[in-house]
């Protein structure tokens, strides 16, 4: 017993949570999203969503309805 009380076990704290890794992943996707999204000179839909952190926190039905209106392509007298 003496021989094992004398050794010393080095202590490690590394262990992350599986959750916490997933959040900085998605915080990391967002923010690269985000630079992407401003960058980008084609997006029409900028003009209702200009941050994608407040898009991911809305829950919107994507209906027929919804992505004609936003991206304007369907079946409406000014695309047609």
């Amino acid at each position: 017993m003496d021989q094992v009380s004398s050794k010393t076990i080095e202590e490690c704290y590394t262990r992350i949570p599986k959750s916490a890794v997933w959040s900085e992943l998605n915080e990391q996707s967002v923010k690269q999203w985000q630079n992407e999204w401003e960058r980008s000179s084609k997006a029409v839909i900028k003009s209702f969503f200009p941050k994608i952190a407040d898009r991911l926190k809305l829950r919107i039905s994507a209906t027929p309805n919804f992505t004609t209106i936003v991206t304007g392509h369907g079946s409406i007298k000014t695309y047609l």
